[in-house]
């Protein structure tokens, strides 16, 4: 299903780290400030996909928790090139797409439950932080 070499970021030491944590945060705060979404904090790992890896189509909320609400992944790829491929593919209902170029310091965040979602293979090393805002478990949900 999927190739990639994770590192989950649980006590972050390094300057950039904290940064980004902090960051991320402040993106929480707004999205719960404009649209009410509930988040409570963000889990995330750094993740490494080698040449010619990608990641099978999935949904990223996981079977029986409704915790993981808004999946985000920032690109950390350096002068990334449209051959290089690596593409994250959303899939956006009634057979359609759209292709993300996973270009360095770009940010892509979508619904967990709503866009289905593969990595495509890169024919170079394709690198991110990817994670998800997370909100407490909803009341009865199976």
């Amino acid at each position: 299903m999927r190739g990639d070499f994770i590192s989950w970021l649980q006590d972050p030491v390094r300057d950039a780290e904290q940064s980004l944590l902090a960051r991320l945060d402040e993106l929480r705060a707004a999205l719960n400030r404009a649209l009410m979404t509930g988040l409570e904090d963000f889990q995330g790992h750094f993740a490494l996909y080698p040449r010619g890896v990608g990641y099978a189509r999935h949904f990223d909320r996981l079977v029986g928790s409704d915790v993981r609400a808004i999946s985000a992944a920032l690109y950390l790829n350096d002068r990334w090139q449209p051959e290089d491929g690596g593409e994250l593919r959303l899939y956006t209902g009634g057979g359609a797409s759209v292709d993300v170029m996973p270009m360095g310091g770009r940010l892509v965040a979508f619904q967990s439950d709503r866009f289905e979602h593969e990595v495509l293979p890169a024919r170079r090393e394709r690198m991110s932080f990817t994670g998800w805002f997370r909100r407490r478990p909803l009341e009865g949900f199976v």
